[in-house]
């Protein structure tokens, strides 16, 4: 997918076992001695430096119980996300099985010793203790595979917060350095203090608190309205359907004698509305029933803030972006009906339109399809089964048996729910099943299905959803490290497949009464399968066909059929732009994930040159599965960005990309220039903006909360408002960092206004028991005077000494000794993460 589109090479040849070739026939162990060594192993991660002291490594030790190591024939079963390369001697031998699957059995001969420590090491290392997987786990044969206990998760019970309790703290910056040229420094607390207090800049705090910031908003003179017995609403053109998700989320109740509400539909641009509130009455005009909701909404933020004394006030507002969206990976690692829901809403609060639901990928299939039960029996689950005939292999540290965290599907009935749910709040469903790379979940649960019907003798129903050419010798290697989850785009079952898919979707879709507009195919981070397939080199022969570019023949089969019914086709757009446009239906979307600093910038025009809708999805900004800043114990995956805070997201400026430069650095933490290379033509554009959370390392709905939260905000500010900061394209024109091309007072004093409105919403995200992140202070002592501050939000900073009673910072203070910080949420129930200065 393309949030890991680093280089990585593996250089283990990727070895799948049957379930036959487990290890060596001998003895059985007995199940309560697995049991019992997993429960006593000694598990711990270590960053180490290594042999000629000019870079770092990784360090597993196992500390083996008291009671000894089983004494049949074993396996420890691990993940890592890098490649596990191993240096130096161990008693080891590595497997590696497949994906971040790795397999360790003692070398024949080797006997482990009671109460003895040994090690594995490997080249490479993390910059995040939060990269490490958890679960590890013990196979023996005869006895039910078993977790090793020191490699569980944990959660703080006073944060919330997630740890990994094997993974031995790292303390030393120089560690998380990725080369020589990495001048990367942790966000400590005092640096943070100095940065936090370099945003800051002297103003009136608004009085008008509403976000995303609208267009034009201003209090007039008269009476405040008494919102407090409620409204009674008028409505012309439009159903009391179209705003009563708007009217149940806010604080504002029907009231037959409360303040009159009119609203009515006109003419203007879509999602656009006018709200006049005055002379003890409220009047909307919308140029749709999306944008009297949006409307609605804005009352609710400004009414709750004025404690329903509503000042009168005029608000003219209409949306930058068509297309405001929001991406949630379900298919890594499983997130509840309940939390889509509930982000449904928060994304109805802030005005965003589009849910990206990604359904599909290598280590999981989400979604029940009627005609084939195998995607989700066996897609949808993982454990220790080698044949996979019952569910997928553990990735992603799932265990031997699954989880409720890992495992799960939406069925029918799930997703009928959900799409009914965002039509009702303006939002619509685009649906996304990676192809024809990251498909391994479906192409594992169609070889367990084409198994079962040939033992069963049917032949030709085993082969009708087949997804693999079963004599392709092809070997390959994924950007995950793979070598079996990428379709084969040449035999016509794989397009068999695809079509039924997309005609259960469509099927849910009307149902629904919502139909199926857009359908997102993927398509990026192809590995190179195929070239020793002979149904490829048949199909390349007889069409004429270029064998390196079977994957822009793909895209476009596929768009096609998407077309013919009627639906858009979206796609990644690094495979999007190696198609011919000619060939591809007439409106076409691409997700533009290219780098800022690594040709994106060109890419996102070109294909905007097209005349496609060019979705921005920028991972250095818009991956909000990145950390909030360069600190080991801030999790998030870090290839794109080691720190994307609030700020950053709230920075970007999505239609003059190359102005980026002047206020960002690269992920070396370089200064760059960006030049505009291939310029938008006349009457082009950028149409819309999308977050992207993917889940390799999200392991709890909690940890999306904390993912998405308060980013999401910032998110939804720059896609729907343009800061006047925000200098206008001009073709060609380059930018670099510094050049202050850019107007940084403006900048800063816009994002003053905005962390103003900020903490009246994290208040509510409180009541709405949303889990976001909360800052850590910075903070320095200097002199024995302890002082304190804050990245975003006016939130309450307590301090003690180390070890003793948590005291409310106000104002600098002396201090004895080391002083350990943290902030409170408004409801006082939740902390951020401790920070310690001395």
């Amino acid at each position: 997918m393309p949030h890991t589109s680093h280089s990585l090479k593996s250089l283990l040849a990727a070895t799948l076992l049957s379930a036959t070739a487990l290890m060596p026939a001998r003895a059985a162990i007995a199940a309560p001695a697995v049991a019992s060594f997993a429960d006593q192993l000694g598990y711990k991660l270590t960053v180490v430096p290594n042999a000629t002291q000019d870079g770092f490594n990784t360090r597993l030790d196992l500390t083996v119980p008291r009671s000894g190591a089983p004494t049949g024939a074993w396996a420890l079963y691990f993940g890592s996300v890098s490649p596990v390369e191993p240096v130096g001697d161990s008693v080891f031998d590595l497997t590696h099985i497949n994906g971040d699957n790795y397999k360790l059995t003692p070398k024949s001969g080797t006997t482990l010793k009671p109460g003895e420590t040994y090690s594995l090491t490997w080249a490479g290392h993390a910059a995040s203790e939060y990269l490490a997987m958890p679960n590890a786990y013990i196979v023996a044969d005869g006895a039910t595979p078993a977790t090793i206990t020191a490699s569980r998760t944990q959660f703080d019970p006073v944060t919330g917060l997630e740890s990994l309790p094997f993974v031995t703290p790292i303390t030393d910056e120089a560690t998380t350095r990725k080369g020589p040229n990495d001048a990367t420094q942790w966000l400590t607390p005092e640096r943070a203090f100095i940065q936090n207090a370099s945003r800051q800049v002297a103003q009136t705090k608004p009085d008008i608190i509403i976000l995303p910031t609208p267009v034009s908003a201003k209090h007039l003179g008269g009476q405040a309205l008494n919102l407090t017995t409620g409204i009674a609403v008028k409505l012309n053109g439009l159903a009391i359907s179209d705003i009563k998700a708007a009217l149940d989320a806010s604080r504002l109740k029907l009231s037959s004698n409360g303040v009159p509400v009119e609203i009515t539909i006109g003419a203007g641009q879509p999602e656009s509305y006018h709200l006049l509130a005055q002379d003890g009455k409220i009047t909307i005009t919308a140029a749709d029933a999306a944008g009297a909701a949006y409307a609605i909404e804005s009352l609710s933020q400004q009414a709750a803030f004025e404690h329903n004394h509503l000042k009168p006030i005029e608000i003219s507002d209409a949306p930058r972006f068509g297309f405001r969206g929001l991406h949630i990976d379900i298919a890594r690692n499983f997130h509840s009906k309940a939390f889509i829901l509930n982000t449904i809403d928060q994304m109805a609060e802030y005005k965003l339109n589009r849910l990206h639901l990604h359904l599909g990928d290598d280590e999981g299939w989400r979604l029940a399809i009627g005609a084939l039960p195998e995607l989700t029996e066996i897609g949808s689950h993982r454990c220790h089964d080698l044949k996979e005939d019952t569910c997928l292999l553990p990735q992603l540290g799932a265990g031997p048996q699954g989880s409720k965290i890992v495992d799960g599907y939406l069925s029918r009935a799930d997703y009928i729910e959900i799409v009914k749910a965002t039509a009702a709040r303006h939002i619509e469903v685009i649906p996304s099943f990676d192809m024809p790379g990251h498909s391994r979940a479906a192409v594992r649960s169609m070889e367990a299905r084409y198994r079962r019907l040939m033992a069963e003798g049917k032949p030709d129903a085993a082969n009708e959803f087949r997804l693999q050419d079963p004599e392709d010798k092809t070997v390959y290697d994924s950007i995950q490290h793979y070598n079996d989850n990428t379709l084969n785009v040449c035999i016509p079952s794989t397009y068999h497949f695809i079509e039924t898919v997309i005609d259960d979707i469509k099927a849910m879709h009307d149902e629904a009464g919502v139909p199926l507009k857009i359908y997102h195919i993927g398509a990026d981070e192809t590995a190179g399968a195929w070239t020793d397939s002979p149904a490829c080199q048949a199909l390349v022969k007889a069409k004429g066909l270029d064998p390196q570019h079977m994957t822009p023949y793909f895209i476009t089969q596929v768009s096609q059929m998407l077309g013919r019914k009627g639906i858009e086709p979206a796609g990644w757009s690094d495979g999007m732009g190696h198609v011919k446009p000619e060939d591809m239906p007439k409106q076409v979307q691409s997700n533009s994930w290219g780098g800022l600093f690594g040709g994106g910038v060109a890419e996102a025009y070109a294909q905007a040159n097209r005349g496609w809708d060019i979705v921005m999805s920028t991972p250095e900004v818009l991956y909000l599965d990145m950390p909030y800043a360069p600190d080991p114990k801030e999790r998030g995956m870090d290839w794109a960005s080691r720190g994307t805070d609030l700020f950053k997201v709230f920075a970007f400026m999505p239609e003059n990309l190359a102005a980026n430069a002047s206020v960002m650095t690269d992920i070396q933490a370089h200064g760059q220039t960006i030049a505009d290379t291939e310029p938008l033509e006349a009457g082009r554009k950028i149409t819309g903006m999308q977050g992207q959370l993917w889940s390799e390392g999200v392991r709890a709905d909690s940890i999306a909360d904390y993912m998405f939260y308060p980013r999401v905000l910032a998110l939804a500010e720059r896609a729907w408002h343009t800061g006047a900061w925000e200098p206008a394209y001009v073709p060609g024109k380059s930018y670099s960092y510094g050049d202050r091309q850019v107007d940084g007072h403006a900048l800063l004093a816009d994002w003053q206004n905005f962390n103003d409105r900020l903490t009246p919403r994290l208040a509510e995200l409180d009541r709405e028991q949303v889990a976001y992140r909360l800052p850590p202070p910075g903070a320095r002592v200097t002199g024995g005077i302890f002082e304190a501050n804050l990245a975003y939000g006016d939130l309450r900073i307590q301090y003690r000494l180390k070890g003793g009673k948590w005291l409310t910072y106000r104002d600098a203070v002396e201090v004895r000794g080391p002083v350990e910080a943290r902030s409170v949420a408004p409801s006082g129930k939740r902390f951020s993460r401790i920070v310690t200065v001395k």
